[in-house]
């Protein structure tokens, strides 16, 4: 079993039975002890889990990584990201970007264009297009979710709902086949599923180590997500149950790839 595919059994466990030992992953994976303490350490990193004496216990799903952990976190790949989707953009589109590192990162992609339309509730996707003159931006107000440096609520949700773009781009906190897009907050999911909702086409943008996830509250179903693109860390079952289930899977490269 490959590190990626252990790492995930490990995260089914924990968010199963609440907690997971070091000796009984070793015993369940059929290997060392060191082994786990290195992949328990690994997830730690990633924020995917709590680290304790012996073992782990879920990260807590209501809290919400700060914007500068998000931003660190696979920042290659997700400028791979960004660059892949770009190409999909083109002249006279209708472009809405939910808020996140990578979509942030997309936008910056496309400022310096000319003839597109971008609609946002992401300050910081505005403001990557503050230079650039040809691009009309449409920001949807709300209140300020200072943690993704976005507005959320009701008031969001219902400009949203009367906004219709040619192709939605949303990131989030999962994606797993079995689930769809998810996030740990249910105004943040909110917002994402308005943007959804006019789109003619969805696609995620979700780097490796978010693919195979899920987070405590849906965004949009898997039936509902036209086209995936991530990295190529991102672990082949999970992608081949996303193609099955009718997602378009694009894998990007990083540049040192």
């Amino acid at each position: 079993m490959i590190a990626a595919q252990r790492r995930n059994v490990i995260i089914e466990t924990i968010e199963r039975d609440g907690a997971v030992s070091i000796s009984a992953l070793s015993e369940r994976l059929e290997t060392s002890a060191v082994t786990i303490r290195r992949d328990l350490d690994q997830l730690a990193d990633e924020g995917r889990l709590t680290r304790t004496h012996g073992g782990a216990v879920p990260f807590s799903s209501a809290r919400e990584s700060s914007y500068a952990e998000k931003l660190e976190q696979a920042l290659a790949e997700k400028s791979a990201i960004a660059r892949a989707a770009a190409k999909h953009v083109r002249t006279g589109d209708v472009v809405a970007l939910g808020p996140g590192t990578t979509t942030e990162l997309l936008a910056k992609e496309l400022s310096g264009r000319s003839g597109i339309r971008i609609v946002t509730n992401s300050l910081l996707v505005a403001e990557a297009m503050v230079s650039s003159p040809d691009i009309e931006v449409i920001v949807v107000g709300g209140i300020l979710r200072h943690s993704i440096r976005a507005f959320v609520g009701g008031g969001t949700v219902s400009q949203l709902l009367g906004l219709r773009a040619d192709t939605v781009f949303l990131s989030g906190n999962g994606l797993a086949a079995d689930f769809g897009l998810s996030t740990p907050a249910f105004p943040v999911a909110d917002t994402d599923r308005a943007m959804a909702t006019g789109a003619g086409q969805v696609t995620a943008l979700v780097d490796h180590t978010k693919v195979g996830l899920r987070s405590s509250v849906l965004t949009v179903p898997t039936e509902e997500i036209d086209q995936l693109i991530t990295d190529s860390g991102s672990d082949d079952s999970e992608l081949d149950a996303l193609r099955t289930a009718g997602v378009d899977v694009e894998v990007a490269t990083t540049s040192a790839s």
